[in-house]
């Protein structure tokens, strides 16, 4: 083990210059030393993604200042986003007000033009007795959702084990429960019986049963992996628990992408108001048309492209401040307050000395814009692809060619969440970001599939349980409480949904926070270091990849 040793004392000669702590040195029995993102190299130096002379990687975590990344696609984002307001406020000035009553024009034979001849007054429907229920429903489920998240943090945290194991069972019995259900009410049912003939109902029953069967197989093949993913989860629940500012600050973000969505909107609104009222020869006689100005189209393209993009940079500023703010946690004092590193991943801190300009605002917004246009341009590209099946494309080689966009585009999609992580982590390029994560998926691919999917799929589990039951509470509650009938069950899949929606948030932080983690604990592996031996304690376990066993297997052969 003399090129390890030697390693990771050379590594800890600057880690003062690069890290808040110091480190503790590898524990030989605990865990192996061999780097996870790049080989051995003879210096560490202060760098943060440059190379080195032997032409690997030389990854670290960046806490200096940084610089400004990827110029010109900020640059480019901003002009479409002010192009967007400029012609939005000219559609405001120049629409035409004689828009909202075009159904009170009619011909005029002696002026050869439309002309004003009445009005026309609208009138609104009125709510029935299913609006109480609806809006109790919709308040009470907002707000029971917040301490049922808090408190799957507390229970994953503390008790990850026994949460697990007993939600698990009621995985399978839940669907089970509602496939029967269906089945038996819709065979009580006179009109369900005559609407869906038993053939059918038969027939969708065992559909159920084998996707059910399916999923059951699925985690006995992969049970000897859930006790890891358990203490990877926990280790992941403690680390967002250390930093819960963040349950603050991304649905802010959120809030903040809607605000700007409101002007772009009403923008669009004014745009369509952008023309004249004209005469058209249809049938012997004229009738009056609106006739929109030939800009209009284009602006609705434009307006249209800037709200996608801004939602993909949206998403993808939130990812980089998770990552930014669990890797300072990661890397810094146990007594630096979580405000602080959030903030620092926001904007430049100038009353912070330790973290300066680390900021998903300032020199890495140019990263954030490039990482979203690509994330946009995978989503159009999949709309465009799952268009092709409601056009019921024939022919094997479609299908085939189908598959294999949407597994690259999946394969994009699960590189560009490393790569604006390790953006966050080490203020780089997004190239540079991008070589760091396939020099990671290189060397660890299982291991970063690992974390990546078999976390995901138990958590998603979890919140489907938990949303299960508190759906069956509401419909009973409602059922024994009110008499809506079967609006009941539709009352019971809201709040279903909107459990779901909020508890889904909660899943997709905490995945993200696992991934960052993971991120983390190979750069320490790659310095031969220990920022934080308990998350070291359980990634071990991971498996390793062909490429580290075979590097591992060599580097023991040399000794």
């Amino acid at each position: 083990m003399k090129t390890t040793t030697s390693n990771t004392e050379m590594g800890s000669n600057e880690e003062d210059q690069n890290f808040a702590t110091i480190p503790a040195k590898l524990d030989p029995t605990t865990t192996t030393t061999t780097p996870l993102l790049s080989h051995p190299y003879p210096n560490p130096g202060t760098g943060t993604g440059t190379g080195t002379g032997t032409g690997y990687l030389h990854i670290t975590y960046n806490q200096g200042p940084r610089p400004f990344q990827d110029i010109p696609f900020l640059f480019l984002f901003l002009l479409l986003v002010c192009s967007t307001f400029s012609f939005g406020i000219f559609s405001v000035f120049h629409r035409n007000s004689s828009y909202s009553s075009l159904s009170s024009f009619s011909y005029s034979s002696s002026s050869s033009s439309c002309v004003s001849s009445a009005s026309s007054s609208l009138s609104l429907p009125l709510s029935s007795s299913f609006l109480l229920p609806l809006i109790l429903v919709l308040l009470l489920s907002s707000f029971l959702s917040l301490p049922i998240s808090f408190s799957l943090l507390l229970l994953l945290r503390h008790y990850p084990k026994h949460l697990v194991y007993t939600t698990l069972p009621f995985l399978f019995l839940l669907p089970i429960f509602f496939n029967l259900y269906w089945f038996v009410s819709c065979t009580l049912s006179s009109t369900c019986t005559h609407a869906f003939p038993l053939g059918y109902r038969i027939l969708l029953l065992v559909f159920f049963f084998l996707i059910i069967g399916l999923v059951v197989w699925i985690f006995i093949v992969n049970w000897h992996r859930v006790d890891l993913t358990i203490r990877i989860i926990a280790v992941a629940s403690d680390a967002l628990s250390r930093n819960l500012g963040l349950f603050g600050v991304l649905p802010f973000m959120s809030l903040l992408l809607l605000v700007y969505y409101v002007p772009i909107v009403m923008f669009l609104v004014y745009a369509r108001q952008n023309g004249s009222i004209v005469p058209k020869e249809s049938d012997g006689g004229y009738t009056c048309v609106w006739k929109q100005d030939s800009w209009v189209p284009a602006y609705f393209a434009l307006a249209l492209l800037t709200m996608l993009w801004s939602f993909t940079v949206s998403i993808e500023a939130q990812l980089y401040l998770i990552s930014g703010t669990i890797a300072q946690w990661y890397f810094s004092k146990e007594e630096d307050a979580p405000p602080r590193r959030i903030r620092s991943s926001l904007r430049k801190d100038h009353q912070t000395p330790i973290f300066k300009r680390r900021n998903a605002f300032g020199p890495s917004s140019g990263t954030i814009c490039l990482s979203g246009l690509l994330n946009f341009i995978v989503r159009i590209v999949r709309a465009v692809v799952d268009s092709t099946k409601s056009e019921d494309a024939p022919g094997f080689v479609n299908v085939v060619l189908r598959c294999c966009v949407n597994t690259f585009l999946s394969i994009v999609d699960f590189v560009n969440k490393f790569t604006i992580g390790f953006a966050a982590i080490t203020g780089e390029s997004y190239c540079a970001s991008s070589r760091m994560t396939y020099e990671l998926l290189r060397r660890n691919l299982l291991s970063a599939a690992f974390v990546e999917t078999i976390s995901t799929r138990l958590l998603g589990g979890i919140v489907f349980v938990l949303s299960a039951i508190y759906a069956i509470v509401v419909c009973a509650i409602l059922k024994g409480a009110s008499s809506i009938g079967v609006d009941s069950y539709y009352l019971s899949v809201l709040a279903w949904a909107i459990l779901m929606l909020v508890l889904g948030f909660f899943v997709h932080v905490l995945d993200n926070v696992i991934d960052t983690v993971y991120v983390c604990y190979a750069i320490d592996r790659d310095r031969g270091e220990v920022c934080k031996q308990d998350v070291h304690e359980v990634y071990v376990g991971l498996p390793l990849s062909r490429n580290s066993r075979l590097s591992l297997a060599s580097h023991d052969v040399r000794v």
